[in-house]
């Protein structure tokens, strides 16, 4: 079957009114429009357009029940400029790509090779004007700043404040919050500076934002416990530099 008329069956299934998760027509069209099958390694009739999360090489990839509810939520406005925290394999920038165009989309992740693939998806799809750089997530990317939308593909307890701050006023954020229970927030920036609470949007299960010196497949990667004593000492057992030989970057600007 052609992928087209399997991202229409997969968008026409996100939006039964039993389901719900497309309810905006920007979203519906981004979602028809971007080739899942360019960033899911498998093939398009086995399953990149199916309604299911994948792992692979130490990410998941979002269902796309998921990415549609992340979407809905962050409400981006034609020509915002957005900043994604957590680049994955490129998938969910590609969407935003389709509603705000490719230059106004910026997405960091901490794992250099992650950063690495995104780059390659979002070439081949099309999409290469998208941003992608190594970064921790948590520090945001204040050299682009400010963002009218941030959304954060991880948890963690309260809103890094880095990205608060990165936001401009009135700017939306959207991030699961919590440990063992998370719920996805949309946080508003006030006049002021201040994170408030706009929205919530039900319960979800994403993994924790990483801590600086993480890589994506270690063992440890949870930035919510990383100031627990026996935490610390563990990290520091395990870790004894980078695993990962470093890659030149210059190539790819």
């Amino acid at each position: 079957m052609e992928p087209a008329v399997l991202r229409d069956d997969m968008v026409a299934s996100l939006e039964h009114e039993t389901k719900g998760f497309v309810r905006s027509e920007p979203v519906s069209l981004a979602l028809r429009t971007v080739p899942r099958h360019e960033f899911v390694p498998i093939d398009a009739d086995q399953g990149a357009y199916s309604d299911q999360s994948f792992d692979h090489r130490g990410t998941r990839i979002l269902a796309p029940s998921t990415v549609a509810r992340l979407l809905e939520a962050l409400d981006v406005d034609e020509d915002d400029s957005v900043l994604i925290v957590g680049a994955g394999v490129g998938y969910t920038a590609a969407v935003l790509a389709e509603m705000v165009g490719d230059r106004n989309v910026h997405a960091v992740d901490i794992t250099r090779r992650i950063v690495y693939e995104a780059r390659q998806n979002l070439d081949a799809a099309g999409y290469g004007g998208v941003f992608v750089d190594c970064r921790d997530g948590a520090d945001g990317l204040p050299e682009y700043a400010p963002f009218d939308r941030i959304l954060v593909e991880a948890a963690a307890i309260d809103p890094p404040r880095a990205l608060v701050e990165q936001l401009v006023p009135e700017g939306r954020l959207v991030i699961p919050l919590g440990g063992g229970n998370q719920r996805l927030v949309a946080v508003e920036r006030s006049a002021t500076g201040a994170a408030e609470t706009a929205e919530r949007f039900g319960s979800v299960a994403f993994t924790p934002l990483l801590v600086d010196g993480e890589q994506s497949d270690s063992l440890e990667r949870n930035r919510t416990a990383r100031e627990d004593r026996e935490f610390a000492e563990r990290h520091a057992q395990t870790r004894r530099g980078w695993e990962h030989e470093w890659i030149d970057w210059d190539g790819y600007g």
